[in-house]
């Protein structure tokens, strides 16, 4: 059956085809191989966990400037969670795990970004000693710097866009070769 009121809904929530883009583009980012055998990120699946949050954070620190972003950030958010949830059981975690390693996501999750958030109001420096502390396992501090250099262009890169190019998921991340990480 079919719940009457989706027409609703529909004009709140952004197109699904939206969010995967974005959210597809955050991955790819992630991956990029520069990162892990460049700058020194670990290719482990934390390593990969800690890419996504980082990119996954500049997005949401963007779309809260957008028109409406406020949903536009809660549906990519939601996106990642189901992520993260499908990963956990491809990886064999059993139903009563998962909930637990979700909880502790979640809170990686929360208390990178605050980390990040703190530490991009204050400078580069001290979103270097961020990074180095939430992904490089606080060793590498020069890795970190390189890293927080290319978070900066990375995030004005994201300022430097209209809403509606944020919206149609018609942009890329600059690449990390490109803005001088391989220094």
């Amino acid at each position: 059956m079919l719940w009457p009121f989706n027409h609703f809904r529909k004009s709140r929530v952004p197109l699904r085809g939206t969010i995967e883009a974005i959210y597809g583009m955050i991955v790819t980012q992630a991956r990029e191989p520069l990162f892990y055998r460049d700058l020194g990120v670990p290719d482990t699946v934390e390593g990969r966990f800690d890419l996504v949050v980082l990119h996954l954070w500049m997005v949401l620190h963007r779309m809260r400037a957008v028109e409406g972003g406020t949903v536009l950030c809660q549906a990519l958010f939601d996106r990642f969670c189901e992520d993260m949830d499908a990963n956990l059981r491809e990886m064999g975690v059993g139903d009563l795990t998962v909930p637990k390693r979700m909880q502790a996501f979640g809170e990686a999750f929360y208390g990178r970004t605050a980390a990040y958030d703190l530490a991009v109001a204050d400078s580069r420096e001290a979103l270097g000693q961020a990074l180095c502390k939430n992904i490089l396992d606080g060793g590498q501090i020069e890795n970190a710097r390189r890293l927080a250099y290319y978070t900066e262009a990375a995030t004005e890169a994201l300022a430097g866009l209209d809403d509606a190019t944020i919206k149609r998921a018609s942009w890329r991340f600059p690449s990390p070769a490109r803005v001088g990480v391989q220094q």
